[in-house]
């Protein structure tokens, strides 16, 4: 797929795909695969619901978001089985790019003009924030200490929801708009896409699809900077997972997980593996448990997806 264009066209289009998109209702699903230590390395999620993004923990939990109706799969790790913890929010309804936090809170970037914050014990939505005008497209997130930080796809800006003293969300009109300044390149499209800490913790990466590249950005002023690093260019960088100094960026397009080595600030980056695996199906996300890494199969190349369009999620190694 030149560029992503699929991924491009499926997540800003997804009111277009009808009604047939919808999920139906259903029980708890088997896993597919085991490894010989009994902990499943694919797990089948629900038929028909186009997953993206992945949020793992508290404890040995997986949840995934729907691109198809918003809704909230959550699968247990120890044996594959899992079920769904929300209920639809509507055709046409995202849920991106996912993180939990140790509150038991899932913080999901909703698409286009919104982002909500769901109780994973229940599935409550716990809040829920207007962004953007509803011609951008919210996609993926990461928790600091102070806040959560969200990327738009369509502009350049990060979405900026602090947290109180002891954590607490804020109110209605809490959220803020951090514009991206400095060397960020913005494309014509879809430009920013996955998001991550640097290894001090003192700034965020950005993956940049219309440059190629990662940026290092200051969360306080939003000044980017390019992150020079070797191994091949990211045009079709996606998650991004750090892990140690090793950050993991899934090139979905390319069906691979691109590793590069971190200096501490995250101003530079050295390629160390590429991890591929005949199971990928245009992997977009990852989150780690344990020596696996974790990733929903988003399958773009399915167009349209159907109702009965089958979706796994596959573990692999470290590296």
């Amino acid at each position: 797929m030149p560029h992503s264009f699929s991924r491009r066209r499926l997540l800003a289009t997804g009111t277009a795909l009808g009604t047939g998109a919808a999920l139906a209702p259903l029980g708890p699903l088997a896993p597919t695969a085991r490894a010989a230590g009994g902990r499943p390395t694919t797990i089948r999620l629900p038929d028909g619901f186009r997953p993206e993004g992945i949020a793992i923990g508290p404890g040995p939990y997986a949840y995934f978001g729907s691109l198809a109706d918003a809704s909230v799969y959550r699968a247990d790790l120890a044996t594959g089985r899992g079920r769904l913890i929300t209920g639809s929010l509507g055709t046409g309804r995202q849920a991106i790019g996912l993180k939990t936090d140790a509150r038991g809170r899932l913080f999901v970037a909703g698409g286009a003009g919104t982002l909500r914050v769901v109780d994973t014990r229940g599935g409550a939505v716990l809040a829920t924030y207007p962004a953007g005008d509803g011609q951008n497209l919210v996609n993926d997130v990461v928790l600091t200490p102070d806040a959560a930080y969200f990327t738009d796809s369509f502009r350049p800006q990060l979405y900026v929801l602090p947290f109180g003293r002891h954590g607490e969300l804020p109110g209605p009109d809490g959220l803020r708009t951090l514009p991206l300044t400095g060397e960020w390149a913005q494309g014509p499209g879809f430009t920013a896409n996955g998001i991550e800490r640097t290894p001090d913790g003192a700034a965020l990466l950005v993956v940049n699809t219309f440059a190629g590249v990662l940026f290092r950005v200051d969360p306080r002023t939003g000044d980017a900077r390019k992150v020079t690093h070797t191994g091949p260019p990211l045009v079709n960088g996606d998650g991004l997972l750090l892990l140690d100094r090793d950050l993991y960026v899934v090139q979905q397009a390319q069906n691979a997980v691109d590793v590069l080595r971190l200096n501490r600030s995250g101003t530079y980056g050295r390629a160390v593996a590429r991890i591929t695996d005949p199971r990928f199906q245009i992997p977009t996300t990852a989150a780690a448990c344990g020596d696996r890494i974790y990733l929903p199969n988003a399958r773009f190349d399915v167009d349209p997806p159907l109702p009965t369009t089958t979706y796994t999620a596959v573990a692999v190694d470290r590296v």
